[in-house]
């Protein structure tokens, strides 16, 4: 919208998840389509391909980058531009013999900026919801994450996007941010930002992450969960929960919506207590995790067999340290912000 008023002659948009308005279900395919606003034609890159095809960038000189992220590497908006950012490298240009589009990342703050915690993923693991060798909450705002991919050479074939970041002004990772709009239909306000880094692991299991309720990633829980302090009845929500988990089962759950935001914003690590405590009551334990998503969600099979194997949250958290100084390491190189 803003392009089009400034006169700038705008050939077509692309979709991610949750649709070029961000009013799509998660995991719901986005078909290509045309924006009733704008009339101008949507290009889907959550239905059939997550990367552009050559002939969907012909003719255009700058591809833009404009969406809001939240600072986890499973939120799958930094997928969506990492193969942007690939599919810009790879086209040749016919106006001239550079190669490449230019891809331009307007960036913005993340409200999970102010640490890095979580398990880095194994390569093997990588996935949509998980490209890179990065943590969890890896502390980065896309356009810092942009850079990083590109000068660690992490695009196909080590080719190289002709990048451009705009910079915030006035900007820190330590700096509240609380986001004007939601991001997508299960981030609705900033306590599920903040708790999603944590919960983001019931996807993986049998348990509900709230999907389909009033408090989605505010609540966890099941039918036959023991000592909750709430109840809940997932419910299909056209355009934010389609078919969710336990559809229509009356859940016994935690509700998490009342903690202080003071107190989640200080917390400053993903909280395996839940996760664990919730596997140790689960009565059907073989039947818990949904091993494949889940490990693509952790980034290996480690969280998974540790939790089986009846390890405590420091003992987990123990095994990531190594690998997050090493990250640090490799973000420092990056960090556009202090």
């Amino acid at each position: 919208d803003t392009l089009l008023a400034l006169g700038i002659d705008a050939k077509s948009v692309f979709a991610p998840e949750h649709g070029f308005r961000g009013n799509a279900s998660a995991g719901a395919k986005i078909a290509d389509s045309k924006d009733p606003k704008t009339g101008l034609p949507i290009i889907s890159l959550y239905g059939s391909n997550y990367k552009p095809k050559p002939e969907m960038l012909e003719g255009l000189d700058v591809v833009i980058f404009d969406i809001q992220d939240v600072g986890t590497r499973f939120y799958t908006y930094i997928s969506t531009m990492s193969y942007m950012m690939e599919a810009c490298a790879e086209q040749v240009r016919s106006t001239s013999a550079e190669n490449g589009i230019e891809m331009l990342v307007l960036d913005r703050p993340n409200p999970n900026g102010h640490y890095l915690d979580g398990p880095v993923l194994k390569k093997k693991f990588s996935s949509f919801v998980g490209l890179h060798e990065v943590p969890v909450v890896h502390g980065m705002t896309v356009g810092e994450y942009a850079k990083m991919v590109n000068g660690e050479g992490w695009l196909k074939n080590k080719v190289n996007c002709n990048l451009t970041v705009v910079e915030m002004e006035n900007y820190a990772h330590d700096q509240e941010y609380q986001l004007p709009i939601a991001p997508s239909p299960n981030l609705p306000n900033q306590t599920a930002i903040y708790l999603y880094p944590s919960l983001c692991f019931f996807e993986g299991t049998e348990v509900s992450e709230g999907r389909g309720t009033d408090k989605p990633f505010q609540q966890f829980g099941y039918p036959k969960m023991p000592n909750g302090n709430t109840k809940f009845t997932p419910k299909s929500i056209d355009g934010v929960a389609k078919y969710p988990k336990l559809e229509n089962n009356k859940c016994n759950g935690i509700d998490l919506s009342d903690i202080p935001l003071d107190s989640l914003r200080t917390m400053q690590q993903v909280n395996l207590e839940w996760l664990i405590s919730t596997y140790q009551d689960y009565p059907e334990k073989e039947k818990f995790f949904k091993a494949d998503f889940f490990d693509k969600l952790a980034g290996s099979s480690e969280l998974r067999e540790q939790i089986i194997a009846g390890r405590s949250a420091d003992e987990i958290r123990a095994t990531w340290q190594k690998e997050l100084e090493e990250f640090k390491l490799i973000r420092e190189k990056y960090l556009l912000y202090p």
